[in-house]
């Protein structure tokens, strides 16, 4: 069994679920742009930063726009993206995973968070779950976005543990390639037809325990 001392947790579809806060706020502003944009769409840019989402929306519609108003779309959605999620609650956390956290520092393993989201402090705190992480790193620490693995490594360095002892969960392929890419085990969260190349794959934490996820790697 591997020597796992600490998890690192992407935030959306793996802590919380706030894709549909992202792809109605997404949707709002393509449609103010002129751009159709599916759950297809959506799902392309689960775990991608809000630089890369915009781009891949201005390169669906073919519009190409100086970085000021680049700048200016994005606060917009992301004041979409507040809207919505500023009525999180800890009712919110998905099944399983605050009892999993908990499971977690009873046993001295060390929580971090690894998720391209600028709003994760925000949604941690209104979850009640920010004291239980030793690291928080999101889309204000780091410049490259998944399948990158900086936000990963710079995870693990916060920790002081090596990337091959710190277990990442994940619910999109991208930050999957992340994990692998920095030399993580990694365990997807959700359907096993759409995620490749994790440890294993689990639809969520409701019906696993600490010692029967570790079975898994």
């Amino acid at each position: 069994m591997r020597d796992i001392r600490a998890c690192i947790f992407d935030l959306d579809g793996v802590i919380v679920d706030t894709a549909s806060h992202h792809f109605v706020a997404w949707r709002r502003l393509a449609d103010e742009l002129g751009v159709p944009f599916s759950s297809e769409d959506n799902e392309a840019l689960k775990g991608v930063s809000r630089v890369d989402s915009l781009e891949y929306i201005l390169n669906k519609g073919g519009l190409v726009l100086d970085p000021a108003t680049k700048v200016r779309l994005m606060d917009r959605k992301n004041a979409h993206y507040l809207e919505l999620a500023g009525k999180t609650s800890p009712a919110d956390a998905l099944p399983g995973v605050v009892e999993l956290i908990d499971s977690l520092k009873e046993q001295g393993l060390k929580v971090a968070l690894g998720s391209s989201s600028k709003n994760a402090e925000m949604i941690l705190t209104r979850l009640n779950l920010i004291d239980r992480f030793d690291a928080l790193v999101d889309g204000n620490h780091i410049t490259l976005s998944k399948p990158d693995p900086e936000v990963f490594i710079s995870g693990a360095k916060a920790l002081d543990i090596a990337p091959e002892h710190c277990l990442v969960f994940e619910d999109a392929q991208s930050g999957i390639d992340a994990a692998n890419a920095g030399g993580f085990p990694v365990i997807g969260i959700g359907s096993a037809e759409a995620l490749t190349k994790a440890a294993a794959v689990i639809p969520g934490f409701g019906d696993y325990t600490w010692d029967s996820i570790c079975a898994l790697l």
